[in-house]
């Protein structure tokens, strides 16, 4: 890589840096106001499978001391896997003070259209009706073309300034040459409010959400909303499976797995969510799965595929057809001890030149109302089209 920030502090506070001190095309994990920024990509590692874990088990056992592979999954197994085996420090990674805008024109290709999207979610729920399926999460997209090309480090800069999530992140989704990152190819940008796993020794813990409604600028009736989705029978249905599917991949690996019994309220700027908390610690013994090996068990979870998995994947393929891609994975970092942090890839954005796509999904479940699921997902859209600098 090229244009390395500066190193951590000596003192062991890390050092501050403002997104004009990255790289245009940075690599980097963030998880709250801290970010872990490669200086030095040693090797990218690459899977036509990203759920293999005989390749997760090879990334993390070829970790020295001090490195870290930067991850990104995509959603379906059978898809893509890739790992930047890296150097880096951590930063306090904060906002830039003044904002500087780049005048652009856009043209915005929305697909599915609502309309179609609305006949998705009756297809869907016809599944729903005669048995084959419980939930499923469809999608829909933007793309954007923008003159002159949006440059990820700028996408950096609003992500800060907005904060749709904990979880920063910029991933280029090519592999290293001789140490070198290429300066051109799609690269992985987002800030997901989603905590898919992370591994702290041998405690686990993970935050889904499921159950969503957009937010208004009306105080009372923002908190009318988020109130009402706090007792939303349908809504309340959709979390319980994310939870419920995660605590039985846990149980596999971790005992004293915890979690309340009622899931809490999250907002970002346009959204309330569904979170429930869940603390466990690996079974005694082994060094148990490191955080890359968990993320392989427990993605996808159903706050992003469905149940049964595997009906509501087929249903996904035949009604959303290659939408997806990255978006909807994964992306985060594993050590050498297999300590780590996973986020699922929501309120991203894939960039590839002038082009740019987003993603967003609702779930779908018995009493879902396919004109509610157009404006949800277009609630998601819309905070990183805000990003993109979109009107």
């Amino acid at each position: 890589m090229t244009d390395r920030p500066p190193s951590a502090s000596h003192d062991g506070v890390p050092a501050e840096i403002t997104p004009a001190a990255l790289a245009a095309r940075p690599l980097l994990f963030a998880s709250g106001e801290e970010a872990f920024v490669a200086e030095r990509v040693l090797r990218t590692w690459q899977t036509p499978d990203g759920a293999d874990a005989e390749w997760g088990d090879a990334v993390v056992a070829a970790l020295g001391p001090g490195e870290r592979a930067l991850c990104a999954l995509s959603f379906a197994a059978g898809a893509p896997g890739l790992a930047h085996q890296v150097t880096g420090s951590e930063h306090a990674l904060r906002p830039p003070a003044d904002a500087v805008e780049v005048p652009r024109d856009y043209q915005v290709t929305e697909f599915p259209t609502a309309e179609q999207y609305a006949e998705m979610v009756r297809a869907a729920l016809d599944k729903i009706a005669d048995g084959s399926l419980y939930k499923v999460v469809l999608g829909r997209c933007l793309d954007v073309l923008s003159t002159p090309p949006l440059v990820p480090g700028e996408i950096i800069d609003r992500l800060l300034r907005t904060r749709p999530g904990r979880y920063v992140f910029s991933v280029p989704l090519v592999p290293a040459s001789d140490g070198v990152l290429p300066s051109d190819g799609p690269i992985l940008v987002g800030a997901s409010p989603e905590l898919l796993v992370r591994r702290q020794g041998r405690t686990i813990t993970c935050t889904p959400l499921a159950g969503s409604v957009p937010r208004v600028a009306d105080p009372a009736e923002d908190r009318r909303r988020g109130e009402g989705l706090r007792t939303s029978a349908k809504d309340l249905a959709e979390h319980a499976f994310v939870v419920e599917a995660i605590v039985h991949a846990l149980k596999g690996v971790c005992e004293e797995i915890e979690y309340p019994a009622t899931p809490e309220l999250m907002s970002t700027d346009t959204i309330w969510h569904l979170a429930t908390p869940i603390r466990a610690r690996l079974t005694p013994g082994s060094p148990g799965p490191s955080a890359l090996r968990l993320a392989q068990l427990l993605h996808p979870t159903p706050a992003v595929g469905g149940v049964p998995t595997a009906a509501a994947n087929a249903v996904i393929a035949d009604l959303e057809g290659d939408l997806r891609d990255w978006f909807a994975g994964c992306v985060g970092w594993v050590d050498a001890d297999g300590d780590g942090e996973f986020a699922v890839t929501i309120r991203a954005a894939v960039i590839d030149g002038a082009r740019l796509r987003l993603f967003a999904g609702a779930g779908i479940v018995a009493g879902s109302e396919p004109e509610a699921e157009v404006r949800e997902t277009g609630a998601k859209l819309a905070t990183m089209a805000r990003v993109t600098g979109l009107p």
